[in-house]
């Protein structure tokens, strides 16, 4: 890894604070669509037409044409500058920052993650896990990462099947919203076909998106997430990782607000995935224990308070949780170097 320069840092916290500005202060002005008038007996109706992110037409019914629905129309005209003002000065700290950090953006993976942050994903509690989080922290912690231990094909997306009482009761397709891309995502199924799928992928490319949930029985069975539309892998050891997520950014010529885990999180978890990982996973071991020693090694130096109370969560949930995280540290220290909490 090597750390980035201070213009480049700041623009970065400058990118997340107005993104995270125009998060929560959307209006109508955001919507991207059209108003139509229509005369039914006489009498004119105002609608606004725009296409939901599944890719279907949506018409809205806004009322009867009068002073009232006469001013949405001027203050969505006049709303939309600033709209694409805001764009536009977003477009440009992206480009700054990619040209600081000089790492290109994967464009199909970015694409994806895009069409499920405008579907209302992350709105909506996802999570996004996996190297695409590690990608997000490294930004967070003011450096870029070896290209060795970013490369990827999958997206993977985390959500409770609990919704959060601060998060609004939206609903979000996501079958419909791959389906919109017209990139060619089918569900995969499973070795028990009477068991919903909770991958998706796409014929002849390595590309897919996986869905998992925390694992709340000893149940293996896909879950299904009703907000979502989908089902999701219940995994052992996730709630841990996904407990209070932060807001970054993927860069892309336009960036992406996305939900992350807590890096501290992130890197703990990963001692314990190193450990539990079948016969299969046991070429990705070492990545594992790779992210997760960069993560605390950065995080040692500059927040060292973080690491203590987010291993004493961690152990305390219970025998086996102490017993991997343990283990996996002592890999850690034994493949990457001296290091102690």
């Amino acid at each position: 890894m090597f750390e980035i320069d201070i213009q480049t840092r700041t623009l970065y916290a400058e990118l997340i604070e107005l993104m995270q500005i125009v998060d929560v202060s959307r209006n109508i002005s955001n919507l991207k669509g059209s108003f139509s008038i229509k005369t039914v007996k006489g009498d004119e109706y105002v609608y606004f037409r725009a296409y939901n992110p599944s890719g279907n037409l949506d018409e809205i019914y806004l009322g009867r044409r009068n002073a009232e629905t006469e001013q949405l129309v001027r203050d969505y005209a006049e709303g939309k500058h600033e709209v694409i003002e805001m764009e536009e000065k977003l477009v440009r700290l992206s480009r700054q920052i990619l040209a600081g950090v000089k790492m290109p953006a994967d464009k199909t993976m970015t694409r994806v993650i895009r069409s499920l942050a405008d579907s209302g994903v992350f709105k909506n509690g996802g999570v996004l896990v996996g190297t695409h989080a590690f990608q997000a922290t490294a930004l967070m912690l003011g450096v870029n990462w070896t290209p060795a231990t970013t490369r990827t094909t999958d997206v993977d997306l985390a959500v409770d099947r609990r919704v959060a009482v601060a998060i609004p009761t939206i609903d979000t397709d996501i079958p419909a919203t791959l389906d919109s891309l017209k990139m060619g995502f089918f569900p995969v199924p499973r070795l028990n076909h009477k068991e919903p799928s909770t991958n998706y992928a796409i014929r002849n490319s390595q590309l897919r998106l996986d869905m998992l949930t925390p694992k709340t029985e000893d149940s293996d069975t896909p879950v299904f997430i009703k907000r979502f539309n989908c089902a999701a892998e219940p995994l052992s050891y996730l709630s841990y990782l996904i407990e209070s997520p932060v807001r970054s950014v993927l860069l892309d010529t336009t960036p992406i607000l996305v939900n992350i885990p807590q890096p501290v999180r992130y890197a703990l978890h990963k001692l314990i995935v190193s450990q539990v990982r079948d016969v299969a996973g046991d070429s990705k071991r070492p990545k594992d224990l790779y992210q997760a020693y960069q993560i605390l090694s950065l995080i040692q130096e500059n927040r060292p308070f973080d690491i203590k109370p987010a291993w004493q969560n961690l152990i305390e949930r219970g025998p086996k949780w102490k017993k991997y995280a343990e283990a996996g540290l002592s890999a850690m220290v034994k493949q990457c170097g001296t290091f102690s909490i």
